[in-house]
């Protein structure tokens, strides 16, 4: 290559590096970080989730945090002296295992440039070192400990004989709970309603909460990524070797689907959603199970109860306790319960639903 060759690809180079920084807006970052955080934390006291903390991520070493078990893809890229920095990140975030087969990533990725780049402002926040990230690292002086802050005399414990006994309690310990803190943890939802919160939400106004915070994990359309769990489609598949349970095929109760988004999701982040915005997603999801068919369709504490998900009555109340083998007996039997040799007929099927630490290290993560 020419030497003006040379010169123009640099000055291309830093323009695009440039045009770049000038369209970060680490504001509109944060809202992007949504997407990531069911996987990852930032901030003070952040931890490693399913994907290791992404603090002072820029000119961090890839797979360079102690303890967190790293693909085998990304250990080999860190060995080979791959550095967090904008293009290395960048290329990251736009298409995960095209930059790096075998990763554990399971986000398909940022398609838009201008998403890219405000997510990149927004870590960079929290990357001191941010600005030398595309250089070398340098050595680092050795930081000199801050002497401790005196402090008060600890006082002289009271003796356990002299302590004051609690009146209440089989063992006298702790309190009795207030009515506002029995409160705070009743929310849950039974299948006629009860303890549904007052409020509502449409479908067209369940679509952009739901991509915005559901569809990382869950597909824009409720198909799952990667190890995901699946919410739309599987009609007709319950009698199948491997049924897809989702909320359109198995669910019984929209109780559950409600209940179970209020108290869990979005993943990494429970009880974000308004009770107006769980309504909202809740809708939206029936109408990707093709339960309700009209984009305006607005679910409430109203109507609930008007709408049957499909295989609900394939479910019935659990009545073991009244057949005659249980109601003959007040012991259950523990020894010589069944004559003859117990046989194996079945084998239950480990179904991974949500990854986990101990399998999913790294699943849907940028390492």
């Amino acid at each position: 290559m020419s030497k003006s060759l040379k010169l123009f690809a640099a000055i291309g180079l830093l323009l695009a590096s440039t045009s770049l920084a000038q369209a970060q807006d680490a504001d509109a970052g944060a809202k992007v970080f949504k997407k990531c955080k069911a996987c990852h934390a930032v901030g003070d006291g952040a931890r490693n989730r399913v994907g290791p903390h992404l603090n002072s991520v820029f000119g961090r070493k890839a797979a360079s945090i102690e303890g967190f078990k790293y693909s085998k893809a990304m250990s080999v890229a860190g060995s080979g002296g791959l550095v967090w920095n904008d293009e290395t990140l960048a290329a990251f975030l736009t298409k995960p295992r095209k930059m790096m087969k075998g990763t554990k990533m399971a986000f398909s990725g940022l398609k838009k440039e201008k998403d890219r780049a405000n997510l990149l402002a927004f870590l960079k926040s929290f990357s001191p070192d941010a600005a030398s990230a595309a250089a070398p690292e340098k050595p680092k002086k050795q930081e000199i400990a801050a002497a401790p802050a005196p402090t008060e005399p600890k006082a002289k414990p009271v003796a356990a004989k002299d302590a004051p006994i609690p009146e209440h309690g089989v063992f006298h310990l702790g309190r009795a709970a207030l009515v506002e803190e029995v409160k705070a943890w009743d929310i849950d939802i039974r299948p006629d309603g009860q303890g549904l919160p007052t409020g509502r939400g449409t479908v067209s106004q369940g679509e952009p909460i739901y991509t915005e915070n559901c569809a990382v994990c869950h597909g824009d359309f409720g198909e799952g990524t990667g190890r995901w769990p699946i919410l739309a489609g599987g009609q007709n598949t319950l009698t199948d070797e491997r049924p897809e349970k989702t909320i359109g095929s198995y669910w019984p109760y929209l109780s559950t689907v409600y209940d179970y988004i209020r108290r869990a999701m979005p993943f990494g982040d429970a009880r974000s959603l308004s009770d107006d915005d769980v309504y909202a997603v809740t809708a939206y999801l029936l109408f990707l199970n093709d339960i309700v068919t009209d984009e305006e369709f607005e679910l409430s504490n109203e109507n609930f109860n008007n709408t049957r998900l499909p295989n609900e009555a394939n479910f019935f109340a659990d009545n073991r306790k009244e057949e005659p083998q249980n109601t003959a007996r007040s012991e259950p039997c523990m020894t010589d319960c069944k004559p003859g040799k117990a046989e194996v007929t079945m084998r239950a099927r480990v179904l991974d639903v949500t990854p986990d630490s101990k399998e999913g290290e790294g699943a849907g993560a940028i390492e």
